[in-house]
């Protein structure tokens, strides 16, 4: 009997079709963030996450990045990795160089490609709410400097290239397309993951000659959406395999609902798409151990974690209550994390026995509406939009429930780390939220998007709040939940030997 679709797979060791036996399996990420050089959301985590795993387990892996001007600002000294490199493009050939740590971490091996015109920026993907307009070349350019340089810097052992969103789907398409026929080329494998299907990288079909395609891509079977071309329909189209980064997400996505216009597409990829979810780092997000709050607690003494709501309080400027429930959001300020539900209709003025936090940047729109309610009611409501990991680990060690009521979510993190620091999530049930949160055991789940189902469960919180005890056997299950990388590592292994199988068997 088949796999349910969507689910992930872990078949155990096997050999490979065509794999000498001893020689060793490369992976190689492609990525547009990686934390700690760039970041604005999860993705930067989760692949710093995957990779970090797979390197500290024995997996010779590397992680590609663009040198942006906040990675050169924290990546220290950098030293050439190979020869510079005369990259192709349509608009001309450019001039880039693929640089490395002088001291390496620990860690999978980190290579930054450098071209200062298109990376050295204020921002990553654009400044002042626009992108900049030059992204199709900008991703073009550092997808083709990695395949370029990629000879050079893994010149042995069997290679699954590892691109991760749209902003590198143009890996597979070139792969075999530009590079088809070539020996060294023909042998790399090509996994696709898939973070956030609501980004597709979207642009007019003029754009192909600009980064060195031809017209043949603009066809509905490869890049054509429309009457533009979308780069992560074509790198679908080509990659080996296709992951996402929850069970449920891999389902949503091949529904109407879910597929942001491509689930006909996600469906026809049968058993080649799968759901693996994410992690955290556990060392990290470790109440016990944490260094940045202000009194370390566990699941088996919580007596630290009431120092740590009080603190939160004060710095809000809330009156400092252990009796009434703290409610705590984490979140870029955009319709995607639900605040049109959260500001619509009154609701937080309605939730009179709650306190609530805000901590984010984005849509200035939400931020002036949170404002204006902390202003009305300023004992129960307070915003902060400079973000810091300081003030989201503090965040999740004081508060007692986390909000999150996504309209999707396709794993998040969060609620992970919540959890981890015994706050029970809020969540609507969609993507890695179902997979991660277990309704009235470690959260309280809902399902319609709307304030009124946001607020059933907020009430449902509240009316078990005062029953310390009960509150606390939620609180310890929630601690207690294993969301570290190890399993979700030993998927993609899986998965990686999968798809040298599926290419080399072609």
């Amino acid at each position: 009997m088949g796999r349910r679709p969507g689910s992930p797979i872990f078949h155990g060791p096997k050999a490979v079709a065509n794999r000498d036996e001893g020689v060793s399996l490369n992976v190689v990420h492609l990525v547009a963030e990686y934390w700690p050089f760039a970041r604005t959301g999860g993705l930067a985590e989760a692949v710093r996450g995957i990779a970090w795993h797979q390197a500290s387990h024995g997996t010779p892996t590397c992680v590609f990045v663009p040198l942006y001007r906040t990675a050169r600002e924290r990546a220290g000294e950098l030293v050439p990795a190979c020869e510079d490199l005369t990259v192709p493009l349509g608009v001309g050939p450019q001039q880039c160089r693929i640089l490395k740590p002088a001291d390496p971490p620990t860690g999978p091996t980190l290579y930054f490609v450098d071209h200062p015109g298109a990376f050295d920026r204020e921002g990553i993907y654009g400044e002042g709410g626009a992108d900049y307009p030059d992204n199709h070349l900008r991703f073009a350019l550092f997808t083709r400097a990695v395949l370029e340089a990629l000879p050079a810097l893994v010149p042995e052992g069997h290679i699954v290239l590892h691109p991760h969103d749209w902003h590198t789907a143009l890996a597979p398409i070139y792969l075999r397309t530009v590079y088809g026929g070539q020996p060294f080329y023909d042998a790399v494998a090509c996994v696709l993951s898939v973070h956030n299907a609501g980004y597709q990288g979207m642009y007019g079909p003029e754009v192909l000659e600009q980064i060195g395609l031809g017209l043949e891509q603009y066809h509905w079977s490869r890049m054509e959406y429309y009457g533009k071309v979308n780069w992560l329909k074509g790198g679908l189209s080509y990659a080996d395999w296709v992951t996402t980064v929850s069970p449920n997400h891999a389902h949503e996505l091949r529904t109407p609902a879910g597929g942001f216009g491509l689930h006909d597409f996600f469906i026809r990829m049968g058993d080649r798409l799968v759901g693996i979810l994410n992690g955290i780092d556990q060392d990290l997000w470790d109440p016990t151990e944490d260094p940045e709050i202000p009194e370390r607690y566990s699941r088996y003494d919580l007596e630290g974690k009431q120092a740590c709501k009080a603190k939160l309080q004060e710095l809000a400027g809330l009156p400092v209550n252990p009796d009434v429930p703290l409610v705590g959001m984490t979140a870029r300020l955009a319709r995607q994390k639900g605040f049109d539900l959260i500001l619509d209709d009154g609701l937080l003025y309605r939730l009179q026995q709650g306190q609530f936090i805000f901590l984010g940047e984005g849509d200035p729109s939400y931020q002036y509406a949170l404002q204006e309610v902390a202003r009305h009611v300023p004992d129960r409501v307070a915003a902060f939009f400079e973000f810091t990991e300081r003030r989201e680990h503090l965040l999740l060690a004081g508060a007692d429930i986390l909000l999150m009521p996504s309209q999707y979510e396709p794993c998040g993190l969060t609620q992970m780390r919540a959890q981890r620091y015994g706050a029970l999530p809020v969540v609507r049930r969609v993507g890695g939220l179902a997979d991660t949160v277990e309704d009235q055991v470690t959260g309280f789940v809902f399902d319609e998007f709307t304030t009124e189902a946001l607020e059933v469960a907020l009430r449902r919180a509240f009316d078990l709040y005062p029953d310390r005890r009960a509150w606390e056997r939620h609180m310890h299950e929630a601690m207690g939940r294993d969301f570290g990388w190890e399993r979700s590592a030993r998927y993609y292994l899986n998965l990686y030997e999968d798809a040298l199988e599926a290419h080399h068997g072609k």
